[in-house]
């Protein structure tokens, strides 16, 4: 076996990083003189990135493009919008490296959130949870019958890969109707996909709205004034992929007037929101701080796949998540 030099340019907790020498025993590992801080941050060029020929992280493009040497990038993340641009995929096509990302390590419990998140505005827990009321008040019934159960609705997401996958996986018991949008339909899906013109009527339709989507030019500000306007009246708004693929003012005025149901939100523009936002106060708004990805042990997957990922490109075979 060929010893391969693996820049990490990361840091994670010390079990993690154990695993991963463990799981490269035999290859050579460098790491920056000054680490990115998390898996998502984007790290500070280092002279030794030169010589890497694997990459583990968010390396810079412009300390890629001078890797004369680099065979394969493994990105530390679902989301890889600075390496998403017609130059960087020149790029790769011109070198003829492998660029894969983490999807597989991220999918589940994103998909987990946004179910979180479903079932929690079904339910009206918000309001519950703030509700001391006693048996058989008013109020109390008024609770009881504004619950649901998701059962028959219609949900539509946007930006469908593997997150979406798995949630329409996990919203099967519920017997709802998942519809995927992307850019080019695979018919491998699973669900119906529609494309282009065909959000608009997607959009009337569906009770429930998922947003995937990546950051990227097409796609920042894409939920905009006339998209929240197309969507049937009061339906529930969900973003777990870019803050900056909604334009938040008309959001704001989509909820204010009712037109949009409730809106819960793991990612915002900027991160986090100022104290003073009005998205904070506005009616029906539920944030969370970008967690949607995280859970225990979530450091520890990450190794294993870029450590998996390792075994198979070793051994000249196809792997997970490829992506360019």
């Amino acid at each position: 076996m060929k010893k391969l030099r693996i820049f990490v340019d990361f840091t994670a907790p010390t079990d993690a990083m154990d695993e991963l020498r463990r799981g490269t025993e035999g290859h050579t590992l460098m790491f920056p003189g000054k680490p990115a801080a998390s898996v998502l941050e984007k790290a500070e060029r280092d002279p030794q990135f030169v010589n890497a020929e694997v990459a583990f992280g968010q390396p810079d493009t412009e300390a890629i493009a001078e890797a004369p040497g680099l065979r394969w990038l493994h990105i530390s993340s679902s989301g890889y919008t600075r390496y998403d641009t017609a130059a960087f995929r020149r790029l790769v096509a011109e070198r003829g490296f492998i660029v894969s990302n983490s999807a597989h390590v991220y999918n589940e419990a994103c998909a987990a959130h946004v179910l979180a998140f479903m079932l929690a505005q079904a339910r009206t827990l918000p309001g519950a949870l703030e509700t001391r009321t006693g048996n058989g008040t008013a109020a109390w019934h008024g609770l009881r019958r504004s619950c649901g159960t998701l059962r028959g609705e219609t949900a539509l997401i946007l930006g469908y890969g593997a997150i979406g996958r798995r949630l329409s996986e996990l919203l099967r018991p519920f017997d709802m109707k998942v519809i995927g949008y992307r850019r080019q339909a695979r018919g491998d899906e699973g669900v119906p996909v529609v494309t282009g013109s065909g959000l608009t009527a997607a959009l009337g339709e569906a009770d429930h709205v998922i947003n995937v989507l990546p950051d990227s030019g097409e796609t920042r500000g894409f939920f905009d004034r006339e998209r929240f306007a197309r969507m049937k009246r009061g339906a529930v708004f969900y973003n777990i992929g870019r803050g900056v693929t909604v334009d938040q003012t008309a959001l704001l005025a989509a909820l204010n007037s009712g037109a949009v149901g409730a809106a819960w939100l793991d990612v915002t523009d900027p991160e986090p929101l100022p104290e003073r936002h009005a998205l904070w106060t506005a009616p029906n708004c539920h944030i969370t701080p970008h967690i949607a990805g995280g859970y225990a042990g979530e450091s520890n997957a990450l190794v294993r796949h870029f450590v998996e990922n390792l075994h198979r490109f070793v051994r000249g075979e196809a792997l997970s998540d490829r992506i360019m």
